[in-house]
């Protein structure tokens, strides 16, 4: 594995980031000392009850619906035809324990991904650690170095209801210790006997209670919930960068964003992702640009610029004159600002899809919180049943110190994994609703249809772009109803009320990835809004630059003709338009968009005419992918 870190181990102090640097295989584990005095302490007191007889659940007892039936001293089965006791090795309370795994590892589907293993590994090795589950240190120290080993095991990822925990891919997990199942090793699907030996491992036999310390507990739901919000909390981040570029090509208002305006609702994710936007905005010459600056976009021909230094443009651009008849009752207004309509309407607040980001990102930010201390609570929990006490104070009967519990019930995951759920197509919707704003030209303030010229009716642009992103947006609402609302009872009904928090976070997890893909979208086609902005803007401070009044006076619509009463303010008010563009600093995004516009540029050039997208959407896609964790 390398030269790699080492992540020492107690039961107490595992934390998200730990976790999330074991799944992906960038530590070693390690067993503090201490924590393994607690396992061993646990053990013997166990070890001691169950020679003595006394009915233990899970111990001397049945498991489930079985839990009313004692183990008797030697095996009724060896006494029925064909019975063959020689062939049978170990007690009964072993068998208990062996049958329990080999029998509870039934999940079907495709296995997960090795991170999400290792993850589980991690968190069923520090849970034992607290020394409550009865289990050897031996076992505890077996899983380690399977896990140091790189042995990673094959779970499917369908089987587990969320309680008694995750049994069928937690015993999925251990089947591979007894030297059954199967797993990776260097990324090759083998027997899990021939992993093991092929790292000097010996199989386990399993002692008193330590199959179901071993299956029972939360460990899959857990595992996915972390990997989940490490994961939305990167792609939160990413949201905040693709709204902030669609700001900036939509020349957007930053009044919304405020820090007082804020500071009078002042949800936590809210205030944050207000914070974050006026960061990414930051050296932003588009955002609260004056209305009458922005032309509107006009389609090209070949007689629109008569300059050299304008050949190249790839569109034409054009206002309005509002003559002074129709400024009546709006004298404050054209006090502040000169008489033309372009590309940028006159109102002062933008659409929810804009103005609206910190409440809706915000939201998702406060759902993410809420499920990280749910995570970070049960990241040093014990989730196993029954829960062994050997030091428990005045305990004057078994059941003082063995106590059957509930802790295996994921529901507190559930719920929290639910919210996040729900969170997820917020945040892909608001994201579509950006993309399609900036391709409909009755919503994206003076910009070509679907961001391309289009000179001769022939080219869609990015208009199926947005088609994508809606089909994803659809999904997403699909898969967002929660799975802990609906409880199956199991195990003849000794279980029921189960949490379903295994499909829970297991969904949240999936849905990752579509997520990322809509917001890849939305940076696609804002890139594209956004030069096209910045060149229209930047194409018509040249030529006010070059003192071309008759130029930009060519290219406002509802000018009066030379005689008319109007003409000399006419005149007039074009030549401060001119000196406006003329004296306003270069028009361009916000510092961090700039650099992120860069990045998507390299994968995906601007599109002037129509070309195949397709390898341009799957590059912007794993761009996206590839900053998750490296923006946040």
């Amino acid at each position: 594995m390398g030269d790699i870190d080492t992540l020492i181990l107690d039961g107490r102090g595992l934390t998200r980031a730990q976790l999330v640097a074991a799944a992906h295989a960038r530590v070693r584990i390690a067993l503090d000392p201490e924590a393994l005095a607690r396992v061993r302490r646990a053990a013997d007191f166990l070890a001691d009850r169950a020679g003595r007889g006394e009915p233990i659940y899970g111990v001397t007892t049945g498991f489930g619906s079985n839990a009313d039936r004692l183990l008797g001293a030697h095996r009724a089965r060896d006494e029925l035809p064909g019975g063959n006791p020689e062939q049978r090795e170990g007690t009964l309370l072993e068998e208990l324990q062996h049958n329990l795994v080999i029998t509870h590892a039934v999940c079907v589907g495709e296995p997960f991904a090795p991170e999400v293993v290792r993850a589980m590994l991690a968190i069923r090795i520090n849970t034992l650690l607290r020394g409550h589950s009865g289990i050897r240190a031996e076992t505890v120290e077996a899983l380690a170095a399977m896990f140091n080993a790189g042995i990673v095991p094959v779970v499917p990822r369908k089987g587990s209801v969320g309680a008694s925990g995750d049994l069928a891919p937690l015993s999925h997990l251990a089947i591979v210790l007894l030297g059954g199942g199967e797993a990776f090793l260097d990324g090759v699907r083998m027997p899990g006997a021939e992993a093991l030996a092929r790292r000097g491992l010996a199989p386990v036999r399993l002692s008193h209670k330590e199959g179901l310390a071993l299956n029972n507990g939360t460990a899959q739901m857990l595992a996915c919930g972390v990997l989940a919000v490490d994961r939305l909390e990167s792609l939160v981040a990413l949201a905040d960068l693709a709204a902030a570029m669609s700001l900036d090509a939509f020349a957007g208002r930053s009044g919304a964003f405020k820090a007082e305006v804020h500071a009078l609702r002042p949800h936590p994710g809210q205030v944050d992702t207000a914070r974050r936007l006026r960061e990414l905005l930051d050296g932003s010459t588009l955002i609260d640009i004056p209305y009458h600056l922005v032309p509107r976009f006009k389609p090209w021909l070949a007689q629109a610029w008569d300059d050299p230094a304008d050949q190249g443009h790839r569109f034409d651009i054009a206002w309005d004159w509002v003559p002074p008849g129709q400024r009546h009752g709006r004298e404050a207004f054209y006090t502040r600002f000169l008489p033309f309509k372009g590309g940028k309407k006159h109102q002062p607040q933008d659409a929810y899809s804009l103005r609206c980001i910190p409440q809706v990102h915000g939201a998702v930010r406060d759902a993410l919180a809420q499920a990280a201390r749910v995570l970070e609570i049960e990241l040093n929990a014990v989730t196993d049943n029954p829960l062994v006490f050997p030091d428990a104070p005045d305990a004057r009967a078994i059941e003082d110190q063995v106590v059957s519990a509930g802790h295996f019930h994921g529901m507190p995951l559930a719920l929290a994994m639910s919210y996040v759920k729900a969170a997820i197509p917020v945040l892909a919707s608001i994201s579509e609703r950006r993309l399609n704003k900036l391709v409909d030209p009755a919503t994206n303030d003076g910009l070509p249809p679907f961001l391309i010229g289009n000179e001769d009716a022939t080219d869609s642009g990015f208009m199926i772009v947005q088609y994508t992103a809606a089909a994803l947006v659809n999904d997403l609402a699909s898969r967002a109803h929660p799975a802990s609302v609906y409880s199956v009872p199991t195990s003849a009904n000794a279980e029921d009320h189960v949490s379903m928090g295994a499909n829970e976070a297991r969904h949240v997890l999936e849905m990752c990835d579509d997520l990322s893909d809509v917001l890849a979208l939305e940076l696609y086609t804002a890139a594209q809004a956004l030069e096209y902005r910045q060149d229209m803007l930047n194409a018509a401070r040249a030529v006010a630059r070059r003192g071309r009044v008759d130029l930009i006076a060519s290219k406002i619509a509802g000018a009066p003709s030379p005689g008319h009463p109007d003409h000399p303010q006419f005149l007039r008010e074009v030549e401060a338009l001119c000196a406006a563009l003329a004296d306003s600093e270069g028009f361009h995004a916000g510092t961090a968009v700039r650099e992120a516009l860069a990045e998507v540029r390299q994968v995906a050039p601007f599109m002037q005419r129509d070309r195949a997208m397709d390898g341009e959407v799957r590059a912007v896609c794993g761009l996206v992918r590839g900053w998750l964790g490296t923006r946040g």
